[in-house]
């Protein structure tokens, strides 16, 4: 498939700004029951703010992608049927969790203003994250499954597409997470890095998998069962036309097979590895430019992974454009 840079960076955005979500309501449920130090609204309300614009800035990336943007509210139309029409309703929904956990947070409101005394600590954001935190998931779990769900594209179709969305989105949020902390919280710096290496090396393990997997996949269709021709010496000698077609440009990546076979690596090294030792180096220093390099050099692999898992899904027309392909 045709990798577009828009939804490479619409995905590998609000990745970021889920994963982001999800690390300041964890610090702030384990300070509830007093296993981390409490920390100021403001904390929470700055990193939601953080969280609210990588969450938009995927959504306005989006809208490149379209041939009509003026026609994009189309795409919730189909709810009952489409993943990608489910995504469209929850991003909005997620960010508007966000901005209204962060607004409590920075007005400092409380269940108490309507009478009632829980007993703990910013109960109402606590209430309000949580459903935050489950439109989050849900928007990992419609992300994934755009792609999961199309049973024609192997590469793609595995339970392991919206487990890796979830896991290298949390590990890219916590990561950042970390570098905020080092800032304004250094007391989370330990907790927020040592999660952001856990979830990590789960993603590695699914990735991984997900690789392996999909370099033993064969394909279920041939240049005969194409075209209908049953020949075992048949080759393709023309495109079949002048010139190129939507065919041609949007079902095949059009790089290099040396470049495509590169880029696996690039960002295995970029997204793994190096970003754990960058982690275990900063956490142990609480070094702001230590962690920030950490997760500079994890998103730009993580561009690089997100254009691997376009590109590696083999659209089974090019079969029959294998010439072009």
């Amino acid at each position: 498939m045709h990798p577009a840079f828009s939804v490479i960076f619409l995905t590998t955005l609000i990745g970021a700004g889920q994963g982001l979500f999800l690390a300041l309501y964890t610090s702030e449920s384990y300070a509830a029951v007093k296993l981390l130090p409490v920390q100021s609204g403001a904390f929470y309300a700055w990193g939601s703010a953080i969280s609210v614009v990588l969450l938009a800035l995927g959504l306005i990336t989006s809208f490149f992608h379209l041939g009509h943007p003026e026609r994009a509210w189309r795409t919730a139309t189909k709810w009952r049927t489409s993943w990608l029409s489910r995504e469209v309703i929850v991003l909005p929904a997620v960010l508007g969790a966000i901005a209204v956990y962060g607004a409590i947070h920075a007005l400092g409101w409380n269940l108490t203003i309507v009478g009632i005394d829980t007993g703990v600590s910013n109960d109402l954001t606590l209430i309000v994250g949580a459903g935050g935190v489950l439109l989050t998931f849900t928007l990992f779990l419609c992300t994934g499954m755009i792609y999961a769900c199309i049973k024609f594209l192997q590469e793609w179709s595995t339970w392991l597409t919206p487990v890796n969305y979830l896991l290298l989105g949390t590990a890219s949020g916590f990561a950042l997470a970390t570098v905020y902390a080092s800032l304004f919280a250094p007391e989370l710096v330990y907790f927020l890095g040592g999660w952001a290496i856990i979830i990590l090396l789960a993603a590695f393990v699914t990735r991984s998998a997900s690789l392996i997997r999909n370099a033993r996949l064969k394909p279920k269709s041939s240049l005969q069962t194409a075209i209908g021709v049953r020949h075992q010496t048949m080759t393709q000698r023309s495109q079949g036309q002048m010139g190129g077609s939507y065919n041609t440009r949007e079902y095949f990546h059009g790089a290099p097979m040396w470049v495509f076979r590169s880029i696996k690596w690039v960002f295995l090294v970029l997204v793994f590895p190096l970003p754990l030792i960058l982690l275990s180096v900063g956490i142990n220093e609480a070094s702001f430019t230590v962690l920030s390099a950490a997760f500079v050099i994890q998103y730009l692999g993580l561009l690089a992974e997100r254009w691997f898992f376009f590109a590696q899904a083999n659209h089974p027309q090019n079969i029959y454009y294998q010439t072009i392909s």
